[in-house]
């Protein structure tokens, strides 16, 4: 897969698949533009670590609708075009129904919801007016496996994944006149700073045997996934949602 010339923003660039998302796409040739929301000091380091030359950093609260239309509007007029929208950014926090009060579950929900689906769908319609313009482009949406299993102590994640399903879904068949294409990476754990702690804990094993592998994904597995829907040639996998999960989870 190669990706030269080609302008690839991806939101919740500065760690984790995010990271991985950009290393890939600037090691194939893309111009990336790295997003970033409160670590300048990690995006900074992931930008120096970029093949290539012509990247950029930008910032927005991407649960802000103007800082998301203010940032798409800037990656368009520093790289020219947006050829691929990368939908990572996105926030876990765990509430059980059970232990909650009103006004927590309204949080829980507002908060995450925002960024994750509703972001999402904010960069989406920013970034379509622009491939739009320019004759066509791609749109990759980085869910969850527990869009489908489920997620009890963290519900709101749950929920905002399996929107972005919907949502990709949706767009996917929107857009095809317009020459973009949509697809959805669905991973289960994956190796990130964030996970690192869980991993420690008491049952961090027992996550690790949940994949018939014996271990859970590399960011560069997701990382993978993306490339190939934004990829010339996977045209027809628009609206596909690719589990990578290591058979964790089956969905008929």
């Amino acid at each position: 897969m190669r990706f030269d010339d080609k302008a690839a923003l991806v939101t919740g660039g500065s760690r984790g698949i995010g990271r991985a998302i950009a290393l890939g796409f600037a090691e194939r040739g893309a111009r990336v533009a790295l997003h970033y929301h409160r670590n300048r000091d990690a995006a900074e380091r992931t930008l120096c670590q970029l093949e290539g030359a012509g990247h950029i950093m930008t910032r927005a609260d991407i649960a802000d609708a103007a800082q998301v239309a203010e940032m798409v509007a800037t990656v368009v007029e520093r790289l020219g075009r947006i050829d691929i929208l990368v939908n990572n950014a996105g926030i876990y926090e765990e509430l059980l129904l059970t232990d909650a009060s009103y006004q927590e579950w309204q949080a829980h929900f507002a908060r995450t919801l925002n960024v994750n689906l509703v972001g999402a769908a904010n960069a989406s319609f920013c970034a379509a007016q622009a491939m739009i313009k320019t004759g066509g482009g791609r749109i990759v949406n980085i869910s969850s496996r527990g869009a489908f299993r489920g997620e009890p102590s963290a519900p709101a994640y749950g929920a905002s994944k399996a929107g972005m399903n919907s949502l990709g879904g949706s767009l996917a068949k929107l857009l095809a006149p317009h020459n973009i294409f949509v697809g959805t990476v669905a991973p289960g754990f994956v190796e990130t700073d964030m996970v690192a702690e869980r991993l420690a804990k008491p049952d961090g094993d027992a996550i690790r045997q949940q994949s018939p592998l014996g271990r859970i994904a590399k960011p560069e597995e997701v990382a993978y996934a993306a490339m190939f829907l934004a990829s010339e040639g996977a045209e027809f996998s628009t609206g596909a949602i690719v589990d990578v999960n290591g058979a964790s989870y089956l969905r008929n």
